[in-house]
């Protein structure tokens, strides 16, 4: 399945993710501080769904109330439940 993803409070703008049989396949983040949304994005690749989402959730960005990996986190959130 793939996904659509607009976060919000953070610098990225649109992020992109591939899930199949609750495994991520590929995630592709569209803004945000390159290095590291890309280096997020690698690690990610071949996790349980449900691993990620624990990992990442509730990850803060300065004052932001929410990070880039937070924001991923509500994202394969969306996903579970799309899929259920």
């Amino acid at each position: 399945m793939k996904y659509t993803y607009t976060p919000t409070g953070v610098c990225s703008k649109k992020m992109e993710i591939e899930v199949e049989n609750n495994i991520i396949k590929s995630v592709k983040i569209l803004g945000g501080c390159p290095g590291n949304t890309l280096g997020v994005s690698k690690l990610l690749v071949g996790m349980n769904i449900d691993e990620a989402i624990k990992r990442l959730k509730g990850i803060l960005c300065g004052n932001k109330g929410t990070s880039c990996p937070d924001q991923l986190s509500i994202a394969l959130e969306n996903i579970k439940k799309q899929s259920n």
